[in-house]
């Protein structure tokens, strides 16, 4: 209570916190305007595809194709290959990470040219793969229809990147993040209202005897208590940490006796949601192609093998058949291999080894050099272990959630991404709440001193 109440006390925050409100309201506005010349049929989306994340991240925004549709994830993907391309791999790119504030300004102008070059192929994409499978339909096809819809939705992205860039400079988090973090919440109400209904609400309509209605709300709870079971199981892993004691010999001819202790953290989850996003766009590539195709069948019984929320049928003996959820053991696979690659990426054991050297740190009992990167590389390997299985399970827990029938529709499916990116940006909001209330209690602090003086 007293941290809320300093937060309303401090002019700065709440300022903050409006304008970040009122920009979301702004977003929220433009994520129900349809684009024009579009018609949409009534369909669903699966969250477990690459479809279904974008329309997760964007807040429903791809569901009603609207100018936001493309959300933010032409951003999200150009980040990443900018950030790949920039470790050793494109020098240009490397050196203008070594040049500071200016380099990375470039980058970022990067950044976002390859967004619009990757936007517009994901547009393309998406108008035509929604179109063939009669989701959509178009006023004006040909090319020029396709332009001025690709037009639009670039258009739209552009203007979602420069709100999320308001919020971050004005508001409170980062602004992408923001976005992103109103897009899932948004549909949580919506979430729980349903599974009331399903639950609950049909047997109050019809008047079922009492031990019915108590069991459809014993089961509304327990729905209810595993969805914050999760949360607190995805915040501690969110939270663990790996800490390797460092030592710094110093300067000056100090000795080991009075050499400063610091530790190096290594996260259990550092790669974050990113291999989830890299898993779901293969997994959806194949899908892709195939209506890209002339006279491809889209719905074809071998393209279940890429949908991780669909069983594939098997031959069996005697004509008999059996089912096996290929896409989901793909999807998993997935998951983890891209846990354990960016997990190196992230904390590169040699230049780490490297830098060690530089300044003189050395982690106890361990030699300097190849066997210092030998140690971090095993560390990271063992907590990317735990961090990749944790997010492999929470990812794939509404797949199989639905799957095996334990919940009666996928939108009340528990778990997956939305949570994994709710929990991140929550605590960065409360970072950052945090960092503004002790800046003001430092420049109180000060003040009163200055007063005394």
């Amino acid at each position: 209570m007293k941290k809320i109440a300093a937060i309303f006390k401090n002019k700065e925050i709440v300022d903050r916190i409006f304008f970040t409100v009122v920009v979301l309201f702004i977003w929220r506005i433009g994520t129900a305007i349809t684009v024009p010349g579009v018609t949409i049929s009534d369909f669903s989306f699966s969250d477990n595809d690459a479809f279904g994340l974008m329309n997760m991240l964007g807040g429903g925004a791809l569901q009603s194709f609207s100018i936001f549709a493309l959300g933010v994830s032409p951003y999200i993907t150009s980040s990443i290959i900018v950030q790949l391309l920039s470790t050793d791999v494109l020098p240009a790119l490397t050196e203008l990470s070594k040049q500071g504030q200016a380099g990375r300004r470039k980058i970022d102008m990067t950044t976002r040219y390859l967004t619009l070059l990757l936007g517009a192929v994901q547009a393309y994409g998406i108008i035509v793969t929604m179109e063939n499978s009669s989701y959509i339909t178009l006023a004006h096809s040909g090319f020029w229809g396709y332009a001025y819809i690709i037009t639009i939705m670039l258009a739209g992205t552009m203007v979602t990147m420069w709100l999320g860039d308001q919020i971050s400079v004005k508001g409170i988090g980062n602004g992408i993040s923001m976005i992103i973090f109103a897009g899932i919440v948004v549909s949580l109400p919506i979430q729980f209202s349903n599974a009331f209904t399903v639950w609950l609400g049909s047997k109050l309509n019809v008047g079922l005897p009492v031990a019915e209605v108590l069991t459809g709300l014993f089961q509304f709870l327990v729905y209810v208590l595993v969805f914050l079971i999760i949360i607190i199981f995805i915040t501690f892993i969110e939270n663990s940490q790996r800490r390797i004691p460092v030592q710094n010999a110093g300067k000056g001819g100090r000795t080991a006796k009075y050499a400063q202790a610091s530790f190096l953290p290594i996260k259990v989850n550092s790669s974050g949601v990113i291999p989830v996003i890299f898993a779901s766009s293969l997994m959806m590539a194949p899908s892709i192609i195939v209506s890209f195709i002339s006279g491809a069948d889209p719905n074809a019984n071998w393209l279940n093998i890429f949908s991780s929320s669909k069983m594939t049928v098997m031959p069996w003996f005697n004509n008999e058949t059996w089912n096996m959820p290929w896409g989901l053991l793909i999807y998993i696979l997935l998951i983890l291999g891209f846990s354990f690659l960016y997990a190196q990426m992230q904390i590169n054991p040699e230049k780490l080894a490297e830098n060690f050297q530089k300044n003189g740190s050395y982690i106890p009992g361990v030699r300097p050099g190849n066997e210092t990167e030998r140690y971090v590389r095993k560390v990271v390997n063992r907590v990317t272990t735990i961090g990749a299985i944790a997010l492999a399970a929470i990812a794939a827990l509404p797949i199989i959630l639905t799957l095996t029938g334990a919940v009666p529709d996928q939108s009340l499916a528990l778990g997956g991404t939305g949570m994994i990116i709710v929990v991140g940006v929550a605590q960065e909001i409360g970072n950052q709440i945090d960092g503004l209330l002790a800046g003001k209690s430092f420049e109180e602090i000060k003040g009163s001193a200055g007063g005394l003086g």
